[in-house]
């Protein structure tokens, strides 16, 4: 891959994307991972405004800092990069307040984790409703189009993926060449969605190197009878994971009528 050109290709179409929309910059929710990262500084590289936004819920202090570490540096660099930092603790605590569940449970945990990421979702749009700009998606190849690993109108509710099309390797290589702190190359990928120091890895259960080489395979037309041992396994927990998770990568089925069931107009 030539870094180089690959940065200028999405910058330029990041640019000529909004320009055609009559719409004036970007929102990138920063969680201090590698992906929003590479993300709010591809859209900072435009010249366009750009709006990097701070969520924390119950956040790690770990994630905290890297983000603040980013964002500080993005700043330095690029005069069109803002800041805004929206604690949504208290709503995410508020509405847990007021919704009913039952005991404690994976389910339970996860549709908290949903939710979240659902309230995010929300106050980008908000920030960018009010100074008309596009709220641009941080999910990467692997986890938009082969494990779907996002939340359904949360974190995959966006204007625009830029970084859709690059596997993670990619994104490692492109945010070393952009500059993005040593700090978030290397720390160990995770969603933050769930209070603790749990990684994707952990809820995956295999690295996106081995994910990338999986989807690669199911791509060549493979399955889990061509291999063994911990490639089997590896591929069994992608295609088990691409195919639960189909409802996100597909469009919104549309039920359509037959046309002796409707009306003329």
């Amino acid at each position: 891959m030539n870094t180089e050109k690959v940065v200028e290709y999405i910058v330029t179409w990041l640019k000529d994307y909004a320009q055609k929309a009559g719409l004036k910059g970007f929102v990138v929710g920063v969680s201090g991972g590698i992906d929003s990262g590479l993300t709010s500084t591809l859209c900072a590289m435009t010249g366009l405004k750009v709006i990097c936004v701070e969520m924390p819920i119950h956040q790690a202090e770990s994630q905290v800092s890297r983000a603040q570490e980013h964002i500080a540096q993005l700043k330095d660099r690029f005069e069109n990069v803002s800041n805004e930092r929206v604690d949504l603790t208290p709503v995410f605590e508020s509405l847990k307040s007021q919704v009913p569940f039952a005991e404690e449970s994976a389910q339970l945990n996860l549709s908290l984790a949903n939710t979240r990421a659902r309230l995010r979702m929300t106050t980008l749009y908000h920030f960018a409703g009010l100074h008309k700009y596009l709220v641009a998606g941080t999910g990467n190849k692997v986890e938009d189009f082969g494990v779907g690993f996002y939340t359904k109108y949360g974190d995959g509710g966006v204007d625009l993926s830029p970084i859709a099309d690059l596997m993670k390797s990619e994104v490692y290589k492109l945010a070393a060449h952009v500059g993005v702190p040593v700090s978030i190359q290397n720390a160990a990928p995770t969603d933050g969605l769930f209070g603790d120091s749990r990684s994707d890895e952990d809820q995956l259960g295999a690295s996106y190197d081995e994910l990338e080489w999986a989807m690669k395979q199911q791509d060549l037309g493979k399955n889990e009878n061509d291999f063994e041992g911990r490639e089997k396994e590896v591929f069994v927990i992608y295609e088990r994971l691409n195919r639960i998770n189909q409802h996100k990568m597909k469009p919104i089925p549309v039920c359509l009528l037959p046309d002796n069931l409707k009306s003329n107009y």
